[in-house]
């Protein structure tokens, strides 16, 4: 039987992997489909993370992650979790081939994953211009013009620290209303350098080799075609997170979550199940940030240990 079983191979998993076996749980095992290291493996530039001393890639931040996780006993299983159950005090960990092991407790690190929004050439730019992360990336157009897509409270928030740092930002909406706290939009229209594009829909993303160079908008009222001259278009239309190993056979959920499917939990990682636990991208109010994610995974391995003393 395992002491600990991980969901996850990014960030939190990783660090909840070190800190847990160097904390002396000996059968801790990571269940990670792919490469270890988590979405981030995916950017292709980064620059905030705490002592680093260039510009590098994510697969260049996270390559020596996973070999010092497993210098002190983490094991990695390329499966995927289909579903956790809990009978008693003991947890069942089921893959996707139909495998089952049992636990003392689990960390849910799954993440969550940035919903597309659907329009030409979002694919094809995305990473070259095309960004979902205002705190990763906002700082590559300083002093230059950007867009962003989207009109809830993240949407806003982003664009009023895109505001910071750019000369202009374009709010791209489709409604002319926004899903917003009041008080974010008033902050929002209180800033001199945001222009909102309302009740439109996106046609285009286009560019040439070297990436983005503008986005092309249609007004759902006149029909009349805008083309915003951006090397940058930010998407902030959602997040998908990936809690469905919590999903039980009833389609109620092992803990609770919040509305958008959030796991909820304290300031130790706990879930509203003794033994779950949950950090990084997947848990509510996650700052989606390497850095948090990490530390997440630090927080909720502590408090394993002491749990399972």
């Amino acid at each position: 039987m395992l002491d600990l079983a991980i969901i996850g191979g990014g960030p939190a998993g990783l660090t909840a992997g070190l800190y847990a076996t160097r904390g002396g749980l000996k059968d801790v095992t990571m269940f990670e489909m792919g490469m270890p290291g988590g979405q981030i493996t995916g950017s292709s530039e980064i620059e905030n993370y705490p002592g680093q001393g260039e510009i590098m890639s994510g697969m260049d931040l996270m390559q020596n992650w996973p070999e010092q996780c497993q210098k002190f006993g983490l094991k990695h299983e390329m499966s995927q979790v289909s579903r956790v159950t809990k009978n008693g005090n003991i947890f069942t960990v089921t893959t996707s081939d139909g495998k089952t092991q049992e636990a003392k407790s689990v960390l849910l690190a799954t993440g969550s994953v940035p919903r597309k929004a659907g329009f030409k050439g979002e694919n094809e730019f995305f990473g070259r211009g095309i960004s979902t992360c205002a705190t990763c990336d906002g700082f590559f157009y300083k002093n230059k013009e950007v867009a962003l897509v989207g009109g809830g409270d993240s949407a806003l928030e982003e664009a009023i620290y895109l505001s910071k740092i750019c000369s202009k930002v374009y709010l791209v909406h489709r409604r002319d209303t926004y899903r917003a706290a009041p008080s974010t939009i008033e902050h929002m229209k209180a800033c001199e350098n945001i222009e909102e594009v309302t009740n439109v829909t996106v046609e285009e993303v286009f560019g040439d080799a070297s990436g983005v160079t503008g986005l092309k908008v249609k007004s759902k009222e006149s029909g009349e075609i805008r083309d915003l001259a951006v090397p940058g278009v930010f998407v902030f239309v959602g997040r998908d997170v990936l809690n469905e190993p919590l999903k039980q056979e009833d389609g109620s959920f092992l803990c609770d979550l919040d509305e958008q499917g959030q796991v909820i939990v304290d300031l130790k990682m706990k879930t509203s199940v003794p033994g779950l636990y949950a950090a990084g991208d997947v848990r509510i109010d996650a700052a989606k940030q390497v850095v948090c994610a990490a530390g997440d995974g630090a927080t909720a391995a502590v408090n394993i240990i002491e749990y399972l003393g």
